[in-house]
């Protein structure tokens, strides 16, 4: 600012010292009104410009977030020996759902059941768009009688030893959310040889979006942490505990420096010691995202 001002006192003439000096305040003044105004304007321009590439930004299911956490960049696939992102992806679908007002839990009676004895219902079978989610809330809704969250995790997920269900697995579920991410131009589309055969691989191709998912992700533990889960987005709330039992987290946080990542950790570990009973029962809990939350922690 000083030098704005020396820039814009360089402009008066010489005259008398006092009207020099007089000058020199009025311009000093009037510097000072414009940078504020200047600054205030880049400011409100700064601020429009993020709600511009807020409501641009492309809208990823928690699904499509989840597995992208867990995406190598370069390689464009998910680590060999993840045997947790399945059935992580399933309970994806069940928030995703619930929180569209899809689906919900049965309501209690006189006597109160655990979140994991309650029946999935469907509340609203209005499509939503996704094929996946679709799917998975056709199968929520013609099954009778209904089952718990537990149960179609691992319906979903193909986990069951009956073989009259079966037909409820939702098969190649990485390869379908990736091609949807390909679709909104996130990952783009590769052949890989791997000697005795060939696999297809999604690297990413628009690494801004998932700079940006993995910073809300670390903003919500670090920056902007409420200390409170019902007070937090409860698609981001959900997001931080399915990429935990996914075993994704970690990649969100391993860029921070030591003391930040400690601080993240011990947060999500807060988190994580929550009781999903007691959690479901207060103001505007989702009864479902608790539910998956306990099948997950249980």
């Amino acid at each position: 600012m000083t030098s704005l001002t020396q820039r814009s006192s360089g402009l008066v003439q010489r005259r008398t010292e006092a009207s020099r000096s007089s000058a020199a305040d009025k311009d000093r003044g009037t510097g000072d009104e414009d940078f504020e105004t200047r600054r205030r304007g880049g400011g409100e321009e700064e601020e429009e410009e993020e709600d511009k590439a807020d409501s641009k930004e492309t809208r990823l299911t928690l699904m499509e977030e989840v597995l992208l956490l867990g995406l190598k960049d370069r390689e464009g696939y998910t680590s060999f020996w993840n045997d947790c992102i399945s059935s992580g992806l399933r309970g994806c679908m069940l928030i995703e759902l619930a929180i569209r007002g899809r689906l919900q839990l049965e309501t209690c009676g006189m006597r109160r059941k655990s979140l994991l004895a309650r029946k999935v219902i469907c509340k609203s079978d209005a499509p939503t768009g996704d094929v996946l989610l679709d799917e998975a809330l056709k199968h929520v809704k013609e099954t009778q009688p209904p089952e718990t969250v537990q149960s179609w995790i691992e319906l979903l997920s193909g986990e069951t030893w009956n073989p009259l269900k079966l037909h409820y697995q939702l098969r190649n579920v990485r390869e379908r959310l990736a091609k949807n991410l390909v679709e909104k131009g996130v990952l783009t589309t590769e052949k890989q040889n791997f000697l005795l055969f060939d696999m297809t691989t999604h690297p990413l191709t628009n690494n801004n979006i998932k700079q940006r998912l993995i910073k809300r992700v670390q903003e919500a533990v670090l920056e902007k942490w409420v200390n409170d889960p019902h007070r937090m987005d409860k698609r981001m709330l959900a997001l931080i505990f399915l990429a935990h039992s996914s075993d994704v987290l970690e990649n969100a946080f391993s860029p921070l420096l030591d003391d930040q990542y400690d601080l993240a950790m011990k947060r999500v570990r807060q988190l994580l010691d929550l009781e999903p009973e007691g959690e479901s029962t207060k103001t505007n809990a989702n009864e479902l995202l608790w539910a998956v939350v306990a099948a997950f922690t249980k």
